[in-house]
């Protein structure tokens, strides 16, 4: 059947997943030097198009200021991640979501964006949502008002520079919800809703793969926004059988904003 194949193609490419994740290695590139005295062809450089604008926050109507989940009546929900981490783990996750024909939501830190500028444009070429978790992710509700402003337009600044848009969500750092203050911060910034989330996998405690599945497919429902974090093992041992499960519940995963249109 299709969905048993389904299955299988998940857990197999988790296997695959899993081992590039946990075994980073160094590759060496080359090309073979043209024979002695021939010529090489003159190289052509054709105008490269400049990438599409990303898409910029919206406001749903009706909707509050800050955001754990949307309306329960649509069968499917957003697995949120927190931009951070080793490189090859985030990788590895989105291969195991688009091979599984699931959309994410990424809220991108924004000092991994320095040092990891491809990823903006990966997560977007793979068709997922890309949004700002602070600039360097401390405790965002404890900071005076000038120092919170600038952890917020930090990342939208870094945002902006490598896809032409700030995000579509805000998501304060090291909290599941924003004061006040830092809603009003947010939305001066240009973020309309905070993004927060009504399960939380627990993932970034390392509990182990199957209590990250456990935690997540005992607590998800249509409309969930589900946090979990780019840079653990046991997010990318989890995530096969967490879409496993919600197929096999007719629920599917889909970036924020599909999620609340």
């Amino acid at each position: 059947m299709i969905e048993t194949d389904r299955r299988g193609a998940l857990r197999a490419g988790a296997g695959l997943a899993v081992a590039g994740a946990l075994t980073a290695g160094c590759s060496a590139f080359g090309s073979a030097a043209p024979a002695a005295h021939q010529a090489a062809p003159a190289a052509r450089h054709p105008a490269r198009k400049a990438p599409r604008a990303a898409p910029a926050p919206r406001r749903f109507p009706g909707l509050p200021d800050q955001i754990a989940h949307s309306p329960r009546g649509h069968p499917r929900v957003a697995l949120t991640f927190h931009g951070q981490g080793d490189p090859a783990t985030a990788r590895s996750l989105l291969s195991i979501a688009e091979k599984a024909g699931a959309k994410i939501t990424v809220l991108a830190v924004g000092s991994w964006l320095d040092e990891h500028p491809e990823l903006a444009r990966r997560i977007l070429d793979g068709g997922h949502d890309l949004g700002n978790h602070t600039h360097h992710h401390i405790t965002i509700n404890e900071l005076p008002e000038a120092d919170a402003y600038a952890e917020i337009t930090g990342c939208a600044d870094r945002l902006r520079r490598l896809t032409g848009s700030i995000g579509t969500w805000f998501r304060p750092s090291r909290a599941e919800t924003a004061t006040p203050l830092v809603a009003r911060l947010a939305h001066r910034a240009g973020y309309p809703h905070v993004l927060s989330y009504d399960v939380d996998s627990l993932d970034f405690t390392s509990p182990g793969a199957p209590a990250v599945t456990r935690k997540i497919t005992s607590e998800v429902r249509a409309g969930s926004v589900v946090s979990l974090h780019f840079g653990y093992a046991d997010t990318v041992a989890a995530l096969p059988a967490v879409l496993e499960d919600l197929d096999r519940r007719g629920l599917r995963a889909v970036t924020t904003t599909e999620l609340l249109t």
